[in-house]
């Protein structure tokens, strides 16, 4: 496996462009969620606690925290946090939005999808994931990784 500097890297190259850099700081996070709430909407027939049965998205989200944490132990943390701040919204949809969270969130993805597309064309490079589809969990990090630079925190 690539060191997570290395994925950073690369996937930098292609997100040059400052317009392109602020859709996906817009973008990511809400495909992101926009995933999450999708599998957040396949309840199983087990309940967390009352009212919130355990989801689809409770069992990606550990094999999702595993991934970061093998690449970054560190940026797992943020990550983890950021995916814990994304079940509480698709809790709180459920609560108060009287649309089906899935529908939401199929409408936040191929909005964010259309930005993210539109961002490339203005950096006028293809997405990253094209070359690898890890790349797709990479974003996210990423975006992370300048929070925590910002924060001074090393990853």
């Amino acid at each position: 496996m690539k060191p997570i500097q290395t994925w950073l890297n690369e996937y930098g190259v292609s997100h040059q462009n400052p317009t392109n850099k602020l859709i996906h700081w817009i973008c990511v996070p809400f495909i992101f969620f926009s995933i999450i709430g999708m599998l957040y909407s396949i309840a199983l027939p087990v309940q967390l606690m009352e009212g919130m049965p355990l989801t689809v998205a409770h069992i990606a989200l550990v094999l999702v925290t595993v991934y970061y944490f093998m690449l970054s132990p560190t940026l797992s943390v943020g990550m983890l946090l950021f995916s814990l701040l994304c079940i509480a919204g698709c809790y709180a949809i459920t609560l108060f939005v009287p649309a089906p969270l899935w529908a939401v969130c199929i409408g936040i993805f191929v909005a964010a999808w259309i930005g993210q597309f539109y961002g490339h064309n203005i950096e006028g490079v293809k997405p990253s994931f094209f070359k690898d589809l890890q790349f797709l969990m990479i974003g996210p990090a990423w975006l992370m990784s300048f929070i925590y630079t910002r924060l001074g925190i090393r990853y």
